[in-house]
């Protein structure tokens, strides 16, 4: 059982904005877990013909802001996919540098406000990976904030999904020889969930930035049955109202998980009627081709 975190909210500090998109929102039926794919930084920098550094350092501030907002909601769990284990094959070697660089500088920029917003820092990917002067940063940042106990920020750092899977495996396999041998080994679902990176609940919802429908190798185990929220704002121009109105999305629908809707509560005859109404999936993928 993935461990559960509990928070209290801090509204009165959100913006006058992000209050009025608030009081529209049901506070008892907020997601416990959102997961953020941030994509855009490159394309909002292209458009306004920068070099692409100037979007990520944007992107930066975004996350500043959107950490904030979520922490103050009493948001309980925000993962943030913030470099892909693709990201050291697909992109230039001085981009990669400037990135491993920008982290170590929100790392010790960011700590005391973390710690003013009782925010407690964890990462999930092959961590080991990251060149050394990063990952002395990403242990002093933990240990900084460690004892916080509101939301829990993980950022998702040489971070793949399938490879998470791959390392879950391998840790069942050894697992299993240090007891007992293989000869004896069970699996199921929880086994391979608890031996996945982490500790927080499965997500939500999931948010993507950017309109890209796709979800690049993200949280694939743990998303199984999260909705997802795409919104075509590139991520250096998404804001804190822009996460409220992805919650405010997200407690519209109706969360079946394979059962029937609950017709009490009117959710499955509006979600019928918005189904026949708007474009399915497949109809927008066929625009995306």
């Amino acid at each position: 059982m993935k461990h559960l975190q509990q928070n209290s909210s801090n509204i009165d500090e959100l913006s006058q904005q992000e209050r009025a998109v608030f009081a529209r929102l049901n506070p008892a039926h907020l997601p416990q877990h959102i997961a953020i794919i941030m994509d855009g930084n490159g394309r909002w920098a292209n458009r306004r013909h920068l070099p692409r550094f100037v979007g990520h350092r944007s992107g930066v501030q975004t996350v500043r802001g959107v950490v904030e907002t979520a922490a103050r909601i009493g948001l309980s769990y925000l993962t943030l996919y913030a470099f892909s284990a693709e990201n050291w094959k697909r992109r230039p070697r001085t981009e990669v540098d400037f990135l491993m660089q920008l982290l170590r500088q929100y790392l010790k920029q960011e700590v005391p406000r973390l710690n003013r917003n009782n925010v407690r820092l964890t990462y999930i990917g092959r961590i080991h990976e990251l060149p050394e002067g990063v990952q002395e940063r990403l242990k002093w940042a933990e240990e900084a904030t460690a004892d916080n106990t509101g939301m829990v920020l993980s950022l998702a750092l040489n971070y793949g999904a399938r490879a998470e899977i791959v390392d879950a495996f391998r840790s069942i396999i050894s697992a299993a020889k240090n007891n007992g041998g293989i000869d004896h080994l069970h699996i199921d679902e929880e086994i391979v969930s608890r031996h996945l990176y982490g500790t927080m609940p499965d997500p939500d919802l999931v948010i993507r930035t950017s309109g890209e429908l796709r979800v690049s190798n993200f949280l694939l185990w743990q998303i199984a049955y999260a909705e997802i929220y795409v919104t075509g704002k590139l991520w250096p121009d998404f804001q804190g109202i822009d996460l409220l109105e992805a919650i405010g999305d997200y407690q519209r629908r109706d969360r079946r998980y394979g059962g029937l809707s609950t017709p009490s509560n009117g959710h499955g005859a509006r979600a019928l009627r918005e189904a026949r109404s708007e474009p399915s999936l497949v109809d927008a993928l066929a625009v995306h081709k």
